[in-house]
C-alpha cells in the first residue's frame, strides 16, 4: 500500500506500507494505540477508520523523527490516502472470489484499479495474515 501524507504547509510523503513488514514493537504500539488487535487494526486502515489511520501515520512518521509524540499527529482528512497499489488489488480480488465474495465487493474492489499505483516489488495482500 502507498500511504501519502501531504500536510498543506509541508511537502507530500509516501511511505511504502506492508502489515506484514511491521516490527513487533510497532505492531504492539498500534494495537495499544487503538485497542483493537493487529488485524483488526489493519482492516480498519482499509476502511478509511479514523483511529487507526492516525497511528499508522504515527508510526511511520516516528521512523523519522523517533521523538514525535501522538498528539502532534494531527491532520485534515485530505491530506492522508491510503490506496492499494495494483498488484494488492489483484490479489485480494483473487482472494475474495476463491471466498465467494459478493460480486458487488469485487466491483467495488475493481473501480479504483486503473488509478491505482503500481507495486515496486512482489505484490502482498494489504492486510496481515
Amino acid at each position: 500500500m502507498k500511504v501519502t501524507y501531504t500536510p498543506e504547509d509541508g511537502e507530500p510523503q509516501v511511505f511504502d506500507y506492508n502489515p506484514n513488514k511491521l516490527l513487533s514493537a510497532e505492531r504492539e504500539a498500534l494495537e495499544k494505540r487503538t485497542g483493537r488487535a493487529f488485524r483488526e487494526f489493519a482492516q480498519g486502515v482499509l476502511k478509511g477508520d479514523s483511529l487507526c489511520r492516525r497511528a499508522l501515520l504515527h508510526v511511520l512518521l516516528r521512523r523519522q523523527h523517533p521523538g514525535l509524540s501522538f498528539d502532534d499527529v494531527d491532520f485534515c482528512w485530505d491530506e492522508l490516502t491510503v490506496e492499494m497499489t495494483k498488484g494488492e488489488i489483484t490479489l485480494a480480488v483473487e482472494r475474495m472470489r476463491e471466498n465467494n465474495a459478493d460480486e458487488a465487493l469485487i466491483e467495488g474492489m475493481l473501480k479504483g484499479y486503473d488509478d491505482a499505483p503500481e507495486d515496486e516489488g512482489k505484490a502482498r495482500l494489504p492486510f496481515a495474515v
